[in-house]
């Protein structure tokens, strides 16, 4: 039987099984800049960067989806992708 992990408190903090706590390296003229974007947006420091990291991320999947689909383009393209066509056409010619 599969039983759910308590969240884990620290301070006033709750973090649940699927949130992770990491600690990051900035240099302080770009965290003031993250503080305030943050502040002007009333968002959270966590919030902007998680925000960040998705689009990022999701940017670089469809990327990568976009290059596998003109491979795959190229790759079928003059290199027998139309075989089953030929095939067809000359099963039904006879």
């Amino acid at each position: 039987m599969h039983r759910p992990c308590p969240p884990a408190v620290n301070g006033n903090t709750v973090y649940t099984p699927l949130v992770a706590k990491v600690m990051i390296s900035l240099p302080d003229d770009l965290l003031a800049r993250i503080d305030a974007r943050v502040e002007s947006e009333h968002a959270t420091r966590s919030g902007f960067l998680r925000g960040l990291a998705e689009r990022e991320l999701s940017t670089e999947d469809r990327r990568r989806g976009v290059r596998v689909a003109e491979l795959l383009d190229i790759a079928t393209g003059s290199f027998g992708g139309a075989a089953a066509a030929i095939v067809r056409e000359d099963r039904e010619s006879r």
